[in-house]
């Protein structure tokens, strides 16, 4: 490294993911070999069409890494007039995702959620045109808790500004964390971008967990040993 390169402060393109290992189970394997042709949507440097990808015209939701898809799963269920468009680069999450898709979840078939396993942050500059999404689900996102870490953190003054220029007016943006310190930063970001504004009138910032995001296993576990949970909601005016 040269002594001009050594001053200048280290940057690195924020991704929505970190790189973890993991193997796929038998049952994750022959979800993708099942269900891939039919829920897997391929990433391609170009605007997606959602209509197609769907088979149908609906509001679109992008949901921005779904770890095992649990909650992904119980949202599409109870939001079935939505198409739900998730980013997830985790092959394991991605197969235990297809499988809950493919096999329906309390009887109901899951027609509305599509997959891309792609980084999300590149789906968003190539993929999704402008004014395009009705709604983008963040949830629990990786908190890089420790404090020389933050700046690795997704949810950023740079990113939210390009989140708020991909959502059509009225359109939302949902993010949870377990972490405060996070949801302090998220909560002081989301209210700094002109372009939404806070839909909770609680004197905090923070909105009451709406009905359709489910409590996962992860989180009623935090909760018993006294974690908090925080979600945050703003709309584009």
């Amino acid at each position: 490294m040269s002594e001009v390169e050594k001053e200048i402060p280290y940057q690195r393109t924020i991704r929505s993911f970190v790189i973890r290992a993991g193997r796929l189970t038998t049952g994750q394997e022959r979800a993708f070999n099942t269900f891939g042709d039919q829920f897997l949507v391929p990433y391609k440097p170009e605007l997606l069409d959602t209509t197609a990808a769907f088979g149908r015209a609906a509001p679109t939701i992008l949901e921005i890494g779904f770890g095992m898809g649990e909650a992904t799963a119980h949202i599409a269920s109870v939001r079935p007039s939505d198409n739900f468009l998730c980013c997830e680069v985790h092959a394991p999450g991605v197969g235990a995702l297809l499988k809950r898709v493919g096999e329906g979840v309390d009887g109901q078939d899951l027609k509305n959620v599509r997959i891309i396993q792609h980084d999300a942050v590149e789906v968003l500059d190539h993929m999704i045109a402008d004014a395009s999404l009705d709604g983008i689900h963040i949830f629990f996102p990786d908190p890089w808790h420790k404090a020389r870490h933050n700046k690795r953190r997704l949810i950023q003054a740079l990113f939210v500004t390009k989140l708020a220029s991909k959502l059509k007016a009225g359109g939302y943006i949902h993010a949870a964390t377990d972490w405060q310190n996070y949801a302090e930063q998220i909560l002081e970001v989301f209210s700094a971008e002109s372009q939404l504004k806070n839909t909770t009138a609680n004197a905090d910032g923070y909105t009451d967990k709406p009905d359709y995001r489910p409590l996962t296993k992860f989180e009623n576990r935090g909760i018993k040993l006294g974690h908090g949970v925080w979600d945050v909601v703003f709309t584009k005016s």
